[in-house]
């Protein structure tokens, strides 16, 4: 049976900006001059770069939602799903693992590193697409407070510094010296996408899939006071579980989501509803040969030793005199956005896209 989902071109759209803000704080002319809210938090806290990753996961829910629950609704054998989910959940991790293999090979690294932002996404996509065909929606909603009260539960009584907390400890258990971030002196080591700091990324996806569905059935009201409600949550739990990335803490997983959905609603209300432009579109429409694409070419560049003496000659050298150090590392950054814009809309005109 042949089933073709419904698709609002606002979560194209969405996924397509956050895709781009990817790019966007991920390759900065100079490191040792970017604006504070184009880098993460030092450790607890949130900033506007925090945002992007949760974001992108939090859509990633929502194109389940639209997607692998429509047809299973539809009467797509639950066996030929779940092959589905796990094949291209497998893709995704492969993929993120080439990636990390070629920076190994040409950025001369100190050693490989097997978790990432696609092994995250692709774990995500597994566990929760394969979720979301066993389990109804109250069942879900018991997973995820299962998910957060659990993680705080494990979490808490190690606390929540550098390098001593549990999903550090676990993570350097596993996987020592292949991690993030590694001091070889005190043998200790952390990682943004381990293995335990995963789970509650988990429930970002499946707060992207309740999203996702009152996105499908019209219950915008519905998705409007959830996003108060995660957002006030979110910030309530935080003097207990502090908002921060790294660990992707309760408190986390509940603000990023509410301001994700937020981000959907008005999304939907501009573009769905009102006829405004899907800004971001061919970003999201290609969002794997985007983020995939960018990362090789940053890679190649910064291994033929070319990406310093670009930035160097093409935006330092004539703009830091005029406008100080931090506008050209920002002029870089938006470059480099700007070409695979024009990259993205050549493939869009062709009708080529990267599907995996």
């Amino acid at each position: 049976m042949s089933v073709v989902p419904a698709r609002f071109a606002s979560v194209d759209a969405l996924r397509g900006l956050t895709v781009a803000a990817m790019l966007l704080v991920n390759t900065p002319g100079d490191w040792s001059h970017v604006y504070a809210p184009l880098l993460h938090a030092p450790w607890h806290g949130v900033t506007p770069t925090d945002l992007v990753f949760p974001f992108f996961l939090f859509i990633v829910g929502v194109s389940i939602a639209l997607g692998v629950v429509p047809r299973a609704e539809a009467g797509v054998p639950r066996s030929v799903l779940v092959r589905a989910v796990l094949w291209r959940a497998t893709k995704i991790v492969a993929l993120g693992l080439a990636l990390h293999l070629l920076a190994f090979l040409l950025l001369d690294r100190p050693s490989f590193r097997p978790w990432g932002v696609l092994q995250r996404i692709g774990l995500c996509f597994a566990i929760v697409g394969v979720v979301v065909l066993y389990l109804r929606p109250r069942a879900q909603w018991a997973l995820i407070v299962a998910l957060l009260a659990g993680y705080w539960a494990v979490m808490a009584p190690w606390g929540y510094a550098p390098f001593s907390h549990l999903a550090a400890r676990v993570d350097t258990l596993l996987f020592g010296p292949w991690l993030y971030e590694w001091d070889a002196a005190t043998m200790r080591g952390q990682d943004p996408e381990g293995l335990l700091t995963t789970l509650p990324a988990i429930a970002t996806t499946l707060l992207g899939v309740r999203a996702g569905g009152w996105l499908r059935a019209g219950a915008t009201r519905t998705l409007g006071a959830a996003v108060v409600a995660m957002i006030l949550l979110g910030l309530a739990w935080s003097p207990l579980f502090p908002l921060n990335k790294a660990l992707w803490t309760s408190s986390y997983v509940l603000f990023t989501a509410g301001c994700a959905a937020l981000a959907l609603t008005l999304a939907h209300a501009l573009v769905d509803r009102r006829g405004w432009p899907a800004i971001g579109r061919r970003f999201g429409a290609n969002a794997i040969a985007a983020y995939v694409g960018a990362a090789v070419m940053t890679y190649v560049l910064l291994g033929l030793g070319w990406m310093g003496p670009l930035y160097q000659q093409g935006f330092a050298d004539w703009m830091t005199p005029r406008f100080g150090a931090y506008v050209p590392s920002f002029a870089f950054a938006l470059a480099f956005v700007g070409v695979w814009w024009v990259l993205l809309a050549i493939l869009d005109r062709r009708g080529w896209y990267l599907k995996i």
